[in-house]
C-alpha cells in the first residue's frame, strides 16, 4: 500500500524549476534539489523507515564511489560468509547486494516489509543528513559518508546523465551544465550543504558517523579499509592480518 498522494503542507516542495539537467529537472526541498522522480520516494521513506541500532547506513552522492562502497562494506561485513572464489561480488551487482532507499526500496511510493532482514541491515541512499529518516538517526546506528572531490563528480555526473538523453538530442553543454552544478542544482545538491550536514555530524558524533574521502581510500586503501572495519564493529584479526585478507579487498574490490 503506497503513500498518499496528499503532501503535507511543511513537507511540500518550495519551487520547481523548469530548466535543469535535461535528464534531471529538480525541485527544492528544504534546501535541497530533489528529482521529481525521486521525491514519492523520499517522503515514503522519512515517514515509513525504521531505523535500527545495528543498521548501517551508506551515504553518498551520485558518481561519488557509490558502487565502490557498497561492494568494500559488503565484502568486509561478510568475510566470514564467503571466500574470494564463491563471492556473490563475481556474480551480483553491488547495488543488488546493498538496496538503496531512494532508487529501490522506497522508489515509486513503495512501502517494503524491511522486518525479517537478518542483522546488521545494510542499507544505502543519497539523502543529504538533514533528510535522512529520523529513526535513522535516534536509533543511534552507524552512518558511513564517501565524499568525492566536486571537480570529478561533476564531470562523471554530466557524462553519466548524457547517456539517459534520446539519440537525436544533444546534451546540456558543460559550461551551462557547470554553471547549474556551481548553483547548487545537482542531485540531491548543493554539493557542498550536502557533504558538510555529514561532516558536522562526524565530529558530533564520531562514533557513529563515519566521514571518508574518496581520493584518500583510494591514496591509501589498506588504511581505510582498516578504519572502515573498525568502525563497523568488525575490526581484522591478527590472523586475517597475517594472512594478508586486507591486501586481498583491496586487490580485488
Amino acid at each position: 500500500m503506497g503513500t498518499s498522494n496528499i503532501v503535507p503542507e511543511q513537507e511540500k516542495p518550495l519551487s520547481i524549476i523548469e530548466k535543469g539537467w535535461k535528464t534531471f529537472h529538480p525541485t527544492q526541498y528544504q534546501g535541497f534539489w530533489i528529482h521529481l522522480e525521486f521525491f514519492p520516494g523520499l517522503l515514503a521513506c522519512r515517514e515509513h523507515f525504521e531505523g535500527c541500532k545495528d543498521d548501517i547506513i551508506l551515504n553518498t552522492t551520485p558518481k561519488s564511489g557509490t558502487t565502490w562502497l557498497k561492494a568494500l562494506t559488503f565484502t568486509i561485513l561478510n568475510r566470514a560468509r564467503h571466500d574470494f572464489y564463491n563471492h556473490p561480488l563475481l556474480t551480483t551487482n553491488p547495488h543488488a547486494l546493498v538496496p538503496s532507499f531512494d532508487l529501490d526500496l522506497y522508489a515509486d511510493d513503495k512501502i517494503p516489509d524491511l522486518t525479517n532482514l537478518p542483522s546488521p541491515r545494510l542499507f544505502c541512499s543519497h539523502f543529504p543528513y538533514k533528510l535522512l529518516p529520523t529513526s535513522i538517526i535516534e536509533s543511534n546506528c552507524r552512518i558511513i559518508l564517501l565524499c568525492r572531490n566536486p571537480k570529478d563528480t561533476f564531470v562523471s555526473m554530466w557524462y553519466f546523465l548524457n547517456n539517459f538523453l534520446p539519440e537525436d538530442e544533444p546534451p546540456v553543454p558543460m559550461e551551462e551544465a557547470f554553471e547549474l552544478f556551481h548553483g547548487g542544482n545537482s542531485i540531491f545538491g548543493p554539493f557542498w550543504e550536502h557533504f558538510l550536514g555529514y561532516w558536522k555530524a562526524s565530529l558530533e558524533r564520531p562514533e557513529r558517523v563515519l566521514f571518508m574521502k574518496y581520493e584518500e581510500l583510494k591514496e591509501d586503501p589498506t588504511f581505510h579499509l582498516r578504519r572502515l572495519a573498525e568502525f563497523l564493529g568488525c575490526p581484522f584479526s591478527i590472523e586475517e592480518e597475517s594472512e594478508g585478507l586486507v591486501g586481498k579487498i583491496r586487490e580485488v574490490l
